[in-house]
């Protein structure tokens, strides 16, 4: 049977190259090329929509390909199309791109200038390959399209009670074990996680509210890249604008944002809009913070049966995080649970504010220092909700090693 090859290029010159040396392989059948990212995944869907037995076996992608980057669309392609290898031709073969290539997704790596054997050996072990898995999968079975990155919100049973932060820093934590992270700022009238991190932005999540096909080219143009590593996808300056986001929009979002990060982070607030409705009840973990006192207690309790009784999130479904905890409150962590009905995560954020006076003034927070029992606790819940990679969860996640917490959404 012939080795489909899907060669992907925005040199033309490199491309027909490419092409013609593949169209000597042995058994293998190069398809028409793509000239760049977002023909190359569109064409790939288009494929898969009949059934994964279409899809190439083997893609070649060219550095030179845009508007995203080769790394980054190989990401992309190995979340989205699992049974398709990808290989990087690139002029840089050195070990550091070729464990980026490894980590992006790809199954392997080819130098320019290109040689024949090299290439006929990669592409005859990554269609190998290709053909394994789709074995593995089973004749004419589906593609798992969009299931991609894990999706956590974070809501706050009131104002006031942390939600921001814990946000900020889970997202921080599965950013800093290797983990490509996006955050996203759906509190879309009071959203504060701009201020949390002192940045001037120009796009925010209203700009996408109107588009119908959000292309990985169109989401990288909103995205906003912060020192850290983190994508920010933040509420609107203008708070009205708020209203244009639908919740249409947001789960079209959350799908872009799946196909494209290994964890997306949304940061609800406590008002409950049709936005924040629908990434509730889309994401695999939701997650509802709370501080040990009556008044948020039973705000948190009112946001449950609320959650419930819209058929938004099932009380078993959500996971409580009580913050600014102390030994000596009279409402500990047990109790709310009981009051609630929830999940209960096994990590209490303790009561520290002076640990963060001076990264929250300054908007800072991403530089709170690793010694805080505030941000140990939170990259340690980063670790108990799966969000670091394993490799970290025993080291500089020490609190990640258990598995993770509460219910998760299976993903359909």
């Amino acid at each position: 049977m012939p080795t489909r090859i899907l060669p992907a290029g925005a040199d033309p010159d490199a491309v027909r190259s490419l092409t013609t040396l593949l169209s000597q392989l042995p058994d293998a059948e190069p398809q028409p090329p793509v000239t760049d990212s977002t023909q190359l995944v569109d064409t790939l869907a288009r494929y898969a929509a009949e059934s994964v037995d279409e899809l190439p076996e083997v893609v070649v992608v060219h550095e030179r390909i845009g508007p995203v980057p080769a790394l980054e669309l190989i990401r992309e392609v190995a979340l989205r199309f699992p049974a398709v290898g990808v290989i990087l031709v690139t002029t840089d073969a050195s070990p550091g791109l070729f464990a980026a290539a490894m980590d992006s997704g790809a199954r392997g790596l080819v130098a320019l200038p290109l040689s024949y054997e090299e290439l006929a050996g990669r592409v005859q072990a990554v269609a190998q390959w290709s053909t394994g898995v789709r074995r593995h999968l089973g004749h004419g079975a589906e593609v798992p399209a969009g299931a991609g990155g894990t999706v956590v919100t974070v809501s706050g049973a009131k104002g006031g009670v942390g939600a921001t932060l814990a946000a900020i820093q889970l997202a921080l934590a599965a950013q800093a074990s290797g983990r490509p992270t996006a955050l996203v700022d759906l509190d879309l009238q009071t959203g504060d996680i701009a201020s949390y991190l002192d940045i001037q932005f120009r796009r925010s999540v209203a700009d996408l509210a109107a588009i119908t096909d959000i292309s990985p080219r169109v989401l990288a143009d909103a995205v906003f890249r912060h020192d850290t590593g983190l994508a920010l996808l933040l509420a609107p300056g203008d708070g009205e604008r708020g209203e244009e986001v639908s919740d249409r929009a947001v789960r079209q979002l959350v799908g872009a944002l799946r196909s494209r990060y290994e964890v997306v982070v949304i940061d609800c607030g406590a008002q409950l809009s049709g936005a924040g409705a629908a990434a509730v009840e889309t994401a695999d973990t939701a997650l509802l913070v709370t501080t040990p006192d009556v008044i948020a207690v039973r705000a948190a309790k009112r946001t449950v049966r609320m959650w419930d009784r819209l058929q938004i999130r099932k009380a078993e479904e959500t996971t409580v995080i009580v913050n600014r905890h102390t030994r000596h409150t009279e409402i500990q962590p047990a109790l709310v649970q009981r009051i609630t009905g929830t999940a209960l995560a096994r990590t209490a954020v303790p009561a520290n504010f002076k640990e963060l006076e001076a990264v929250v003034d300054a908007g800072r927070v991403h530089e709170l220092d690793a010694r805080s029992t505030v941000k140990q606790a939170l990259w340690g819940l980063a670790g108990e909700l799966g969000l670091v990679r394993a490799a970290d969860e025993g080291g500089s996640h020490r609190g990640g090693g258990r598995g993770p917490v509460g219910f998760r959404r299976r993903k359909e």
